[in-house]
C-alpha cells in the first residue's frame, strides 16, 4: 500500500508541472474569465508542491549546501526574466517594477521565510541551531547588495530622483555580480562546511541517514521537471496577476501589493522547502534557502536589469523611500542579532515575523 501510494505521489509530481505549462502556453497574454482563474490557481498549487518535491530530490543527490542553491537560482532565474519581460512591455509602472520586487523578495526570505523556520524548528526541538560563520557570510553580503542597489540610488545626485546614473548603475551591476560570484564559490568550494546543516553539539552533518541518494538519471528527472514547474509557477502567477491588480484596486490599496502578492506566489516553492527542512532540524539549510534567495534576487536581477535599461525607454527607479529604507536597516540589525549566537529561541523567530508582518502592513496602508 505504502508503495503504491508512493508511485501514485511520484506520477503525480511529474504530471503536474507538464500541465501547469500547457496551461501556461494556453492562457499566456490572455484576459481570463473568473473559471479559468480558478482552474490557473489549482494548478499553481500544485506546481509549487511539485517544485518543491524534485528539489528535495536533488538536494537529496548532489547535498547540501548545493540542494538549495539549485533551486535559489533556478527560481531566481525564471523570476528575472519575468520581470525584463514585463519591464520590456513598458507602462508607468515598470519604472518601479524591479526595486519593488527585489525589495519584496528580501523582506519575504528575510523575515518572513527565516522567522517562521526559526520559529517552527525552536518550537518542535526545543533550540534552532545552526552554523553562525556561514549564515554570517550570506546575511553580510545580502546587506551589502542591498545597500549598493536599493538604497545609494536614493542619495546620489548625478540624475534627479531615485535613480542611477549609467556609470553608477554599471558599477552596481558588477558589483552585484562579483559578490555573488565570490559568494557561491565560498559556499560550494573554500568553506562549503560553513552552509552544512549542525547537530546540537556543533558537529557537521554532511550526509543524509535517511535514506539511499537517489540515481543520477532520477535527479536529471526531477531537474527538468523542477524547471518545466518552475516555468510554469511563475508564468501562471502572471496569469492570474490581472485579477490580483482589480482585486487589489476594488480594495483601494496601492498598485505596490501586486508585487508582494506575485513574490510571495513565486517564492512558495523555497518557503515550503525551507519550512519542511526546519522541522527536520535542519535549520542550517533552510537558511542558506531563504538568504541565497534575497542574495540571487539582487545579485542576477540588478545586472539583468541594467542589461535591459540599454534598450528601455523609461526610467529605472531603485532608491527605496524612507520608510522601506528604515524596515530594511531593522532588518540587518535584528538579522544580525539573530545570527550571531548560532541558535534562536522561538522569539527571535517571533521579532522576525512581526519585522515582517510590519512590512506587509506598511505596504497595505503606506
Amino acid at each position: 500500500m505504502i508503495v503504491r501510494l508512493r508511485s501514485l505521489l511520484t506520477q503525480w509530481t511529474a504530471v503536474v508541472p507538464v500541465v501547469a505549462v500547457v496551461l501556461l502556453a494556453f492562457t499566456w497574454g490572455r484576459d481570463l474569465p473568473g473559471a479559468i482563474v480558478a482552474l490557473v490557481t489549482l494548478v499553481l498549487a500544485g506546481a509549487v508542491l511539485a517544485a518543491v518535491h524534485h528539489a528535495e530530490v536533488i538536494a537529496h543527490r548532489v547535498g547540501e549546501p548545493f540542494g538549495s542553491l539549485v533551486l535559489a537560482i533556478a527560481v531566481t532565474i525564471i523570476e528575472v526574466a519575468l520581470i525584463v519581460t514585463l519591464m520590456v512591455d513598458g507602462g508607468p509602472k515598470s519604472s518601479t517594477l524591479a526595486r519593488d520586487t527585489v525589495f519584496a523578495a528580501v523582506m519575504i526570505t528575510c523575515n518572513g521565510i527565516v522567522g517562521l523556520c526559526l520559529l517552527v524548528a525552536s518550537l518542535r526541538h526545543g533550540l534552532a541551531v545552526f552554523n553562525a560563520e556561514g549564515t554570517g557570510a550570506a546575511l553580510a553580503t545580502v546587506a551589502t547588495l542591498a545597500t549598493l542597489s536599493l538604497v545609494f540610488p536614493t542619495f546620489t545626485t548625478s540624475k534627479p530622483g531615485p535613480e542611477f546614473s549609467t556609470t553608477q548603475l554599471t558599477f552596481a551591476a558588477l558589483a552585484s555580480l562579483v559578490l555573488y560570484g565570490l559568494f557561491v564559490t565560498t559556499q560550494t568550494v573554500r568553506h562549503r562546511d560553513y552552509f552544512l546543516p549542525i547537530t546540537r553539539l556543533g558537529e557537521v552533518i554532511d550526509v543524509d541517514e535517511h535514506a539511499n541518494a537517489p540515481s543520477a538519471r532520477a535527479a536529471g528527472i526531477s531537474l527538468g521537471l523542477l524547471t518545466l514547474a518552475l516555468v510554469g509557477v511563475v508564468g501562471l502567477a502572471k496569469g492570474v496577476s490581472p485579477t490580483i491588480e482589480s482585486g487589489v484596486e476594488a480594495a483601494d490599496m496601492p498598485q505596490s501589493v501586486v508585487g508582494v502578492i506575485i513574490a510571495l506566489l513565486v517564492l512558495l516553492p523555497e518557503t515550503i522547502a525551507a519550512v519542511r527542512s526546519a522541522r527536520r532540524d535542519r535549520v542550517q539549510t533552510s537558511l542558506n534557502l531563504a538568504l541565497g534567495s534575497a542574495m540571487a534576487s539582487i545579485g542576477l536581477t540588478i545586472p539583468a536589469v541594467a542589461l535591459a535599461s540599454v534598450w528601455l525607454s523609461g526610467p529605472l527607479v531603485l532608491g527605496l523611500s524612507s520608510t522601506h529604507m528604515v524596515l530594511l536597516a531593522l532588518t540587518v540589525v535584528v538579522s544580525s542579532l539573530t545570527v550571531v549566537p548560532g541558535r534562536a529561541t522561538p522569539l527571535q523567530g517571533g521579532v522576525h515575523l512581526v519585522v515582517f508582518a510590519a512590512y506587509l502592513e506598511l505596504a497595505v496602508t503606506p
